[in-house]
């Protein structure tokens, strides 16, 4: 039986996230809550006060499960509130009538090869030349260019146009970015050229987060100026202030494959490292007892946490962070040993009440995870071997200093290679399966990996931090003398030497393990929901079988391995005989897809082979998804399996599967016999009319527009072809066409 007392939190916030999943799969369905939580929270009061004033002790089952009642309702219900597209005066209400939009610059600006990329928050827009208040958020991107001023938090734009609703993803198994935006409650994009929009004030929505981002910026300009290599400059800013613009894609590519991209993002580990050194800088002063030094140490390091939080521009992950770690202090302040599974559970709590849709975030996600798999596990691994008391056996009393001091620092530092090795044995214990279901692998030498770069990357953190306070000490010393401030600035310089040394170090080291452990990573694994649900329940079978000793729980982990097995099994039956051609939506390009069950050849129509990107953003997530165990790439028709063949340069015809194609790049030129087909394809804007395409393919063949062709050369053939009784098809807009063989 649990013993609920000390885990108050924890009985609080699981109806709480119980009623939040409910709404973000079921709250189309569900009327406004908001009333029904007010009845049900004055029911409670009700039932609690007439509780209190009974003789005898009241129905506290009862009481009890109203409160649960309660609770879930209100996660549904804060979730609707929180949700802005249910709102009469969003975006959504006006559609494609929008002439103007007034907004401010709400997010970081994403700094991409060729564009910049932000959020705009919508005040009002104007419709049939009048202005209305409006809300919602709009995902803009303008071209990066020299004349083009990156977007700064603050800035109040008036844009001309319409936004468009988010795509859905465009081709089989595809990030789902539609998705993940509206759960910030975006809902629309919009790429702005510079000449449609203007600047007219700069108005940040909190002074506060806008004055932190500053900070991050100017302290990010030290790193600049003192980090002379471009990598190494690059990782010191995202380790130490998580602003990762400069990290090029192989670095990042090196981390994900080792299982610490984690080092790269500032969260919890680098507040636990200013925690670990205010308790451990706390520990050595004398007479550390009674209130006033509670009280003393509990603000300082809330100080120095919350003063961080700031500096890094209050991001996202590290004010849950450190939303966390007030809560560890606050509980220490009390003069209580605070339960860390409650503490997690009352930060959960508060941080979920304050944005229901942090659930739905993956670092939300990993980081309580990983914290409550550490809690519970770690100890337990470390006590399977106690290193440190097997080498203090082996000291006696005849043995030289030498020897006994040997053994005794010896099984020191065993003692921390095996403390650090549970760390990260638990935490992937817990996060395993959400690194399965959202990135699709599994890096077998996240161990090595980790063991290594962890504790130096650490004591870059501090490092860095330290060479950070020496600037600033030398820059105010420079407001009163320019002359002491040029002699000291060694110091810094120094400190940054041994600082970009410390990040060579652990960055080499992350690609030579790479490098010798090339088979170590499992990629291409495809984990669904549910199945990632069912493998979190083995989990927790077997921890419930351990921890209890109880053959019952290892037999529903069995079972539960079972179905898990037979989802696979049956998945893979249904894919073995689903044969499928896919024109895939690829910006400017025409790729073809040909897939027999769990084998495919993919086939560029153009000159140019795919670029590793279009094919791990396009490609990939749908082989991944099918666990495909061959995919050939082909350049152009050549080598590939289908029978094709040019009849004159605008005109390919292809058949595969009884599915007769036809690719039109060009006029058509002469007269020609009618070639009916299944599938007209238009590439590269042909300069074809439409009468013509009925007179040759006939009109029962479904035109498709593949992504070489332009907007505007769409929508001026589109009613052409409607007219001439032609379907018409457009993958940049509606996403890869896809065709099945007839049965």
């Amino acid at each position: 039986m649990i013993k609920w007392a000390p885990y108050a939190f924890v009985r609080l916030v699981l109806p709480l996230m119980a009623g939040i999943l409910t709404y973000l799969y079921f709250g189309e369905l569900l009327p406004p809550l908001l009333w029904a939580l007010t009845g049900l929270v004055l029911l409670y009061i009700t039932v609690q006060l007439w509780a209190s004033r009974q003789p005898t002790s009241g129905p506290t089952n009862a009481v009890g499960l109203l409160a649960i009642l309660t609770l879930y309702v209100a996660g549904a219900a804060f979730t609707q509130q929180a949700t802005e597209s249910r709102s009469s005066i969003h975006l959504y209400r006006f559609g494609s009538q929008i002439e103007f939009y007034r907004g401010v610059v709400d997010d970081y600006t994403v700094v991409r090869p060729a564009t910049y990329a932000t959020t705009v928050r919508v005040s009002a827009v104007r419709v049939e030349g009048k202005w209305r208040p409006a809300v919602g958020g709009i995902r803009v991107s303008i071209p990066r260019d020299s004349s083009v001023a990156a977007p700064q938090y603050g800035d109040v734009w008036l844009v001309r146009g319409a936004p468009s609703p988010s795509k859905p993803p465009l081709n089989p198994g595809e990030f789902d970015y539609r998705r993940y935006l509206q759960y910030h409650q975006v809902y629309h994009q919009h790429f702005i050229h510079p000449d449609q929009y203007r600047q007219l004030a700069v108005a940040p929505p909190s002074r506060l987060r806008a004055v932190a981002m500053r900070a991050a910026r100017v302290l990010d300009s030290v790193f600049r100026e003192y980090v002379h290599e471009k990598r190494e400059y690059a990782l010191a800013s995202a380790l130490v202030l998580g602003i990762k613009d400069e990290v090029d894609q192989a670095t990042k590519q090196a981390y994900a494959n080792t299982g610490t991209t984690h080092i790269m993002a500032v969260s919890g580990l680098q507040v636990g490292l200013l925690f670990a050194a205010i308790t451990g800088l706390l520990s050595l002063v004398p007479g550390r007892r009674g209130p006033w030094f509670r009280l003393v140490s509990a603000l300082l390091g809330l100080t120095v946490i919350w003063s961080y939080a700031f500096l890094t521009g209050l991001s996202a992950s590290v004010l849950r962070a450190a939303v966390m770690f007030t809560f560890v202090i606050a509980g220490q302040s009390v003069g209580r040993r605070a339960n860390m599974f409650n503490t997690l559970a009352a930060a959960a709590f508060l941080l979920l009440c304050y944005d229901p849709y942090l659930l739905c975030d993956v670092g939300f996600q990993l980081s309580f995870l990983a914290v409550l798999s550490i809690v519970y596990l770690q100890p337990r691994i470390v006590g399977w071997f106690e290193p440190q008391e097997y080498f203090l056996d082996k000291q006696r009393p005849w043995q030289p200093p030498a020897v006994q001091k040997f053994w005794k620092y010896t099984g020191w530092l065993l003692n921390k290679i095996w403390q650090a090795t549970a760390l990260s044995l638990a935490a992937q214990v817990a996060t395993f399966p959400l690194g399965l279901y959202y990135f699709h692998q599994f890096p077998l030498g996240f161990l090595f990996s980790n063991l290594v770069a962890v504790p130096i990357s650490s004591g870059a953190v501090y490092v860095g931090l330290l060479l950070l306070l020496l600037k600033g000490l030398v820059a105010t010393v420079g407001l009163f003398s320019s002359s002491l401030a040029a002699a000291l600035d060694w110091l810094p310089r120094g400190v940054a030497y041994v600082f970009e040394q410390m990040i060579w170090l652990f960055n080499e080291y992350i690609f030579w393990i790479g490098r010798q452990m090339p088979g170590a990573l499992i990629s291409g694994i495809h984990v669904t929901a549910p199945q990632a649900w069912l493998i979190f329940a083995v989990v927790l079978a077997l921890l419930a079988f351990f921890a209890l000793k109880r053959l019952s729980w290892l037999g529903l982990a069995c079972g539960l391995l079972g179905l898990f097995a037979g989802s696979q099994v049956w998945a893979a039956q249904q894919l073995a005989p689903d044969e499928r051609l896919l024109i895939y939506s690829i910006p400017r390009r025409s790729v073809l897809g040909f897939w027999q069950g769990v084998a495919a050849d993919i086939v560029p129509l153009d000159s140019l082979p795919l670029t590793e990107t279009e094919r791990t953003y396009r490609i990939v997530p749908g082989s991944i998804q099918r666990d495909a165990q061959r995919v050939s790439y082909h350049h152009g028709w050549q080598g590939a399996p289908v029978p094709a063949r040019v009849v004159e340069p605008g005109l390919t015809l292809a058949s595969w599967r009884g599915i007769r194609l036809a690719f039109v790049s060009g006029p058509l030129s002469g007269a020609r016999q009618p070639a009916p087909v299944d599938v007209l394809v238009l590439r590269r804007n042909a300069r074809v009319r439409a009468e013509e395409l009925a007179e040759v393919f006939g009109t029962e063949s479904q035109v498709v527009f593949d992504s070489s062709c332009k907007s505007w050369y769409v929508l001026r053939q589109d009613s052409l072809l409607h007219q001439a009784g032609f379907q018409v098809y457009d993958v940049t807009a509606q996403g890869a066409f896809v065709v099945r063989p007839r049965q």
